[in-house]
């Protein structure tokens, strides 16, 4: 009987210590994954966007906003990323915008208009908000997470603490590796079939044009069009596609003469690997 209770006791504490831990709010992987590395088991890391549906434009209900609001620390990727955010109350005590130390490094973006899926019509406009995809500015980001949970979570700070020299490295390590491999791309066009990449281009020399395709479609007549087109302006051999398109798709390319990548900006959850294993492979195979 005292063996039960015991037992029972220990189930009852472990609920009440899960439920006891702080919690960050992201609003994309990268910096889920930067909070996690952070806070390990000590914390609930909330990066509540649907598999198959964009961060960057995805709109949470209600039920999510107010788990969201009542989170000890609310981590924005900033750069107009997550558009919800601009319209929605979060207390502004428990928000940390994680590329503001950089802001005056945004790179500025036109105004197109298209579809997403379920997420709407929407517009690219004014901001580039794949910052991370510079890993040095990465690494700045982590930095402002790390600064802001301790001062959210001071019981954390040992924790941090430990954790922070190892996940800079890693990133710096990351900023290293494409800094070196991507520099046999310079000098050529890449095309891209979405405007994600301009953080990456810009850190690592490359030129990359950007169509606007739709994730997951298969182009129509006039956009396979447009690609012919633009690969003979500009004598591109690779093109980049967001994520794995339609069976058939990079046959298509092939016939143009482009050599396909599934190059993911990581905005979502991989369903393998982490941040930096993801980037790695992808670089290595951007390069073959």
């Amino acid at each position: 009987m005292l063996k039960r209770l015991a037992v029972c006791l220990s189930l009852v504490a472990g609920v009440a210590n899960a439920q006891d831990r702080p919690v960050v709010a992201t609003v994309n992987y990268p910096l889920a994954w930067m909070a996690e590395r952070l806070g390990g088991d000590a914390l609930e890391v909330l990066f509540p966007v649907p598999e198959g549906r964009d961060p960057s434009f995805w709109r949470p209900g209600l039920s999510k906003i107010a788990a969201i609001q009542q989170a000890d620390l609310i981590a924005l990727n900033g750069a107009g990323f997550a558009t919800w955010t601009t319209r929605t109350s979060l207390p502004r005590s428990r928000v940390v915008d994680t590329s503001a130390g950089f802001s005056d490094a945004y790179i500025a973006t036109q105004s197109v208009t298209h579809s997403h899926g379920a997420d709407g019509e929407h517009s690219h406009t004014g901001t580039a908000s794949y910052t991370w995809l510079d890993f040095a500015q990465a690494a700045q980001q982590a930095e402002a997470l790390a600064a802001a949970m301790k001062r959210r979570m001071p019981e954390l700070g040992d924790q941090i603490d430990a954790a922070m020299p190892g996940l800079v490295a890693e990133l710096t390590a990351l900023d290293a590796k494409a800094r070196d491999a991507l520099s046999a791309l310079k000098g050529t066009t890449i095309l891209a079939t979405h405007p994600r990449y301009q953080y990456l281009a810009r850190a690592y020399g490359l030129d990359i044009a950007s169509l606007e395709w739709d994730a997951g479609a298969m182009p129509d007549d006039a956009q396979w069009q447009e690609l012919q087109d633009i690969a003979d302006q500009t004598g591109a051999a690779l093109l980049i596609w967001e994520a794995t398109p339609p069976d058939g798709a990079m046959n298509r390319a092939s016939e143009i003469g482009l050599k396909s990548v599934v190059f993911s900006p990581l905005a979502t959850r991989p369903s393998d690997g982490d941040f930096v294993s993801v980037m790695q492979t992808q670089i290595a195979v951007l390069v073959e």
